[in-house]
């Protein structure tokens, strides 16, 4: 009888929560970067405003440029927020938001190739982004500062 109270109350809470919205992943924004030797990586957020969010990435050696991308939040067709990324400029590339708390974001998009899962989490000023295959197998991870 416990379980199927804490169930209905589970259902009740989860119906009353309101949608996730661009505005819940604020705590990404700024300017974020990571070093190690000669090789680097740099990410930047815009904060929320009009329901998106901007960003990009460039990773380097030294003073070479290696990788690029234009990024954005914002919501899909169906209202969820989503990650939707251009890797060097090409054609986007969609991944819904799955999962989200206070400082931590899931997007999926199963059907692409790789990655199918990218994560976020937010710890101070410190910033880790997971990207892998949607079961989190081939992990690669960046833990990025403030600047």
């Amino acid at each position: 009888m416990k379980a199927i109270l804490a169930m209905a109350a589970a259902a009740v809470l989860a119906a009353a929560s309101p949608a996730a919205s661009v505005d819940d992943l604020a705590w990404m924004a700024g300017q974020w970067s990571r070093e190690e030797g000669d090789r680097w990586t740099e990410e930047s957020w815009t904060a929320p405003r009009g329901g998106v969010m901007l960003g990009h990435s460039r990773s380097g050696r030294g003073d070479s440029l290696r990788e690029f991308e234009f990024l954005r939040l914002q919501a899909g067709a169906d209202g969820v927020p989503a990650y939707i990324a251009q890797p060097g400029g090409q054609a986007p590339v969609m991944f819904p938001l799955v999962r989200r708390d206070g400082m931590s974001a899931t997007f999926e998009n199963a059907a692409h190739d790789y990655p199918q899962r990218i994560h976020y989490v937010r710890d101070g000023d410190a910033m880790t982004a997971t990207i892998s295959l949607v079961d989190g197998s081939k992990p690669m991870r960046w833990t990025f500062r403030r600047r």
